[in-house]
């Protein structure tokens, strides 16, 4: 089961920019969905956002930026995701001030729209926002200003990408994105995705670049590739997306 072999939540990392100012991570699981949330926090300002949070876990999440005495400024979507409801409209009732955000191409509502080239800025730091289409239309995925570390969504996987069958999906839109906007990166950058379904946490460019047997194919070869894959639907789809339009903003009980 994914869920006994994910046991990853809590992990602590830390990482340095080149100007020597911490940044901090935290990487937690939510295993019915096989999701990654990232809080990244500037330890000097206590600025801090997190990546692609889930409906189920908010609260988790929302008790760890407490117990950092973090301000989170930002609940950030990769894109409009078929597999659970994000945690951003809650997360801004139970943190007030914190805004949720979404790529404009994605269509749905949220506080702030993003589009290729934006910055996403807390404390010291900013995230690049790199437009990663392919999987969904409104894909992005967020690069640390010092290139030290991207989260690509389900843009690019450890070993595998993001399915290309639903949601206006298109392989070889996605095949170019890759290839443009990640593997350009610098090698030893680090690889967060937003799922994992063995048991993996982390990778890097060069890896992936060298090492994923789907985008190491020619893009003719991948399109093939992704056109038999004959996955099942997701579970959760028929509710998750048209939550998700909305941000997974809450409609509080009358």
């Amino acid at each position: 089961m994914a869920g006994s072999a994910l046991r990853v939540a809590g992990r602590q990392l830390s990482q340095y920019s080149e100007s020597g100012a911490p940044i901090l991570l935290r990487q937690m699981f939510e295993p019915k969905s096989c999701t990654y949330t990232y809080l990244l926090g500037d330890r000097e300002s206590r600025e801090a956002i997190l990546i692609d949070p889930v409906l189920e876990t908010a609260h988790r999440d929302a008790q760890l930026v407490k117990e950092l005495g973090l301000q989170l400024l930002y609940a950030v979507n990769t894109h409009c995701h078929a597999d659970h409801i994000t945690g951003s409209g809650l997360l801004r009732s139970l943190l007030p001030g914190c805004q949720s955000v979404i790529s404009r191409l994605s269509g749905a509502q949220a506080d702030m729209h993003i589009q290729d080239g934006d910055p996403i800025r807390f404390g010291r730091f900013a995230l690049e926002t790199r437009a990663s289409p392919g999987h969904t239309p409104g894909c992005v995925t967020f690069v640390l200003d010092d290139h030290s570390m991207a989260f690509t969504g389900d843009a690019l996987l450890i070993r595998g990408c993001g399915r290309t069958d639903f949601q206006q999906g298109c392989a070889k839109t996605l095949y170019h994105s890759v290839h443009e906007k990640i593997f350009t990166l610098p090698g030893d950058c680090l690889i967060y995705p937003a799922h994992d379904y063995h048991g993996l946490t982390v990778s890097t460019v060069e890896e992936e670049r060298t090492l994923n047997p789907r985008l190491t194919l020619s893009c003719d070869e991948f399109v093939k590739v992704m056109s038999k894959l004959n996955l099942p639907k997701p579970q959760q789809i028929d509710f998750a997306v048209p939550a998700n339009m909305r941000c997974g903003i809450q409609t509080p009980a009358s």
